[in-house]
Parts: C-alpha cells; structure tokens; sequence
C-alpha cells in the first residue's frame, strides 16, 4: 500500500521464463507492491510453470495467443477486478528495472500526475544499455512526429514501462484499441485526448539475448500506425474526423467516423 492506495504490477508475458524470477525478486525488494499479476499470452517456454511457482503471483493464462495489445487488456482488466488504484505495466523479460517502482506509486499517490512513463531517453540510457542504433533514430523521429500531431513533449512515446491511476483505466475504453504492439501509442494517445498528464522518470534499460524485441517488418507496421494514431488525433481535435478511440470532440458532430479497431498480432521474442 502507498497512502491507503493498493498497488498492482501487471506483467504481459511471452516466453519470460529465463527472466521472470529475476524481475520478480526485484519488485519484491521495493516492499510497496500488494498485487503481482501475470497474464501469459500463450508462451512456448516454462513462463507459466516458473509464474505458478512464485509466491503470490496471480497467473492468468491465454488458450490462444491475443497478441501484446490483447495481453494487456486482460492485464489492466484483471487490476481492476483486484481492486488497484495504482498499476503498474512492466515486462518480466528484466529490460526495464522494477528499482523505479517506488518513483512511478509516488508520483500518482501523491496525486501529482495519474500516468507516468519510464523514459529510456531521458538521461541518456537507451544507447548505453545496447538499443540498437536505427531502433534509437525511429524512436526519436517518431516522437518528434507524435508530439507534433498530438501537441506534448514527451521524451518517447514506445517504452513498456508504465503507471497509470484507476481513473485512468476506467475512463479509457480499450476494448477499441489495437491488440497489436500500436496498443501503447494509442492508449497514451486515449491519454492525452482526455486531459491527464503524463510523467517522465529517467529508466536505465537493457538489450540481450533474452529481452524481448520486435523484428524489422513489425517495428515498420508500428511506426505507421503511431503515425495514423497521431494524424487521427490531430484531425480530431481540428472536428473534421472523428475516430471512434477518442469520442466526439467539440463541435465535431458532423465529422467523418473513422475505425480504428484492428486485428492482433504475436509478440515477437
């Protein structure tokens, strides 16, 4: 608990078995953590046999493979149900370090912000920790891109290290975002559409073997759907196009509707 809040870390996980135990004992040591949940998203490894054997997890299991959007719909729904006012979303593949736990619960349960972002590009880390170099230029340009269509200034927008409050996720309709890798882009865009702010904290990360990636084809479908997010976005807020993941906006009654509901896709490892 932090300030009578209850605290919940979710863990959309695929083939994270030589990981899981690692990130689990390391989100044990920051002591404020009431709820761990897993969600496994049809792994082919031991993920779910190492996650039922950690002590207090709670272990949800996919029969078919949903996708990384879809994992994390059951993941914030499962937070919810548990009855969380602080979650937490990082990946149990040990890339980003749960040692930012108590920095992220504070800044929400101190009421200063309701989201708050690990940012690998603040202070400098995503290059030192091995980010590979055209993952590194992507990021960037992407970002400047969306904060110009969405009007923030975020350091990045791609990281899966992320804290939300529960007036966030109840107010979000996920069920009409992606269940593919553009679920995050268009949740921070959901985000921002209805007036929350968002935190950056400065997260060292790491790139190996077993940290999870996705490959080139997927990265180049990502980066035009972050694109068309933000251009869906920005035509919104100007009342000529209504997208169906933001609601009507003022004065746009007369707009075009567009859909954004769009099939799922398997995590690469």
């Amino acid at each position: 608990m932090y300030r009578e809040k209850k605290v919940a870390v979710v863990m959309p996980a695929y083939n994270a078995a030589r990981t899981l135990r690692q990130t689990y004992q390391e989100i044990r040591e920051q002591g404020l953590v009431d709820t761990m949940i897993l969600v496994d998203d049809r792994s082919r490894d031991d993920t779910v046999a190492v996650a039922r054997s950690l002590e207090g997890v709670q272990v949800h299991v996919h029969e078919v493979n949903r996708g990384y959007g879809g994992n994390q719909k059951t993941c914030y729904r499962l937070a919810l149900e548990a009855g969380a006012d602080i979650i937490i979303m990082i990946h149990p593949d040990y890339q980003y370090t749960p040692k930012l736990i108590p920095a992220m619960v504070s800044i929400i349960g101190n009421g200063l912000h309701p989201c708050v972002l690990g940012s690998r590009i603040l202070g400098g880390y995503a290059l030192k920790g091995g980010m590979p170099v055209w993952k590194y230029i992507s990021n960037r340009v992407l970002t400047l891109a969306e904060n110009l269509l969405v009007g923030a200034k975020l350091s990045e927008y791609h990281t899966g290290y992320r804290a939300f409050s529960r007036e966030i996720l109840e107010k979000l309709d996920l069920s009409l975002n992606s269940d593919d890798f553009v679920f995050d882009n268009q949740m921070l865009a959901q985000i921002l559409w209805h007036g929350f702010t968002i935190a950056e904290v400065s997260c060292p990360t790491k790139y190996f073997a077993e940290a999870s990636s996705i490959n080139l084809r997927r990265s180049i479908k990502y980066g035009f759907g972050c694109l068309w997010t933000g251009l869906m976005f920005r035509l919104g807020r100007m009342g000529v196009w209504r997208c169906r993941l933001f609601g009507d906006p003022a004065g746009a009654s007369g707009a075009l509707i567009w859909g954004t509901r769009a099939a799922g896709g398997q995590k690469d490892d």
